[in-house]
Formats: C-alpha cells, structure tokens, sequence
C-alpha cells in the first residue's frame, strides 16, 4: 500500500471516527434524558461545548475532503501517486493534529497551533497541484 492510500484511508478513518464520537455522546444524552433523539443542533453545541467541537472538527474534515481527498483521488486514478506519495502522511498527520488540537482546547494558542496545521495541509496541496500541472505542462 502506497503513502498516498494509506493517507486517503487514514482520511475517510478519522471522519468515521470523529462520527462515531459524535453518536456516543448524542447516545449518551438520549439514555440520561438530557435530550431527545429528535432534538440535537446540527453543530452540537445544545449537548456541551466538547460535543460541539467534535462536530466542528468532523465538518471541517468533510469541508475539506473535496480538495485534500480529490487530490490524492485524482492522483490515484491517474497513477500520479509519485506526486502526492511524499507528502501525504505528513498531510494525514497535519489534519489529525489540528482535530486533536480543536478537541483539546479553543484557547489562542490552541487556535494557532490548529491554523499552523491547517496551513500545513493547504501548502502541501498547493504543492502537489503545481507539480500535477508542470506534469501536465511537459
């Protein structure tokens, strides 16, 4: 298995993860009575303040899979792998760090830590879409 699989699958992982995070605690909440099943906030903030970050850091995945995702898809279906390969671990580290951040903390520096990561990622993708497009140039 390539970097770029093992970073793609890592991806779709944390996402069920993050998913499933969310289930436990709304579970939780409907078998204590604190709320009914019909009654969670889409941004989870009506249960507490962690289970509103959880749900933050699970959209913020899927707001971003389109571009981090696509890319390694993209990759992936056109062999192109030997571009994405060398950075999409430290791009699947970066993404798991900032959601690990979030969870922990919203203090400032919690939020620079997580922009530091976020940066991260989006500088990779900057890279491998500039060397699929000289790709494509030659």
């Amino acid at each position: 298995m390539n970097e770029t699989i093992l970073a793609f699958i890592g991806y779709i992982a944390w996402m069920m993860l993050l998913l499933l995070l969310i289930l436990v605690i709304r579970i939780q909440a409907v078998l204590t009575g604190t709320k009914r099943t019909n009654d969670f906030k889409p941004e989870g903030t009506d249960v507490s303040a962690f289970s509103g970050r959880v749900c933050r850091v699970h959209a913020n995945c899927y707001e971003h899979f389109a571009i981090f995702g696509g890319l390694m898809l993209f990759s992936l279906a056109l062999d192109m792998t030997h571009i994405t390969n060398p950075l999409a671990l430290y791009l699947l580290t970066a993404r798991l760090l900032q959601g690990l951040v979030h969870l922990i903390s919203t203090s400032v520096l919690a939020v620079q830590v997580r922009l530091f990561f976020f940066l991260v990622q989006n500088i990779i993708a900057a890279i491998w879409i500039f060397n699929i497009l000289k790709q494509y140039h030659n």
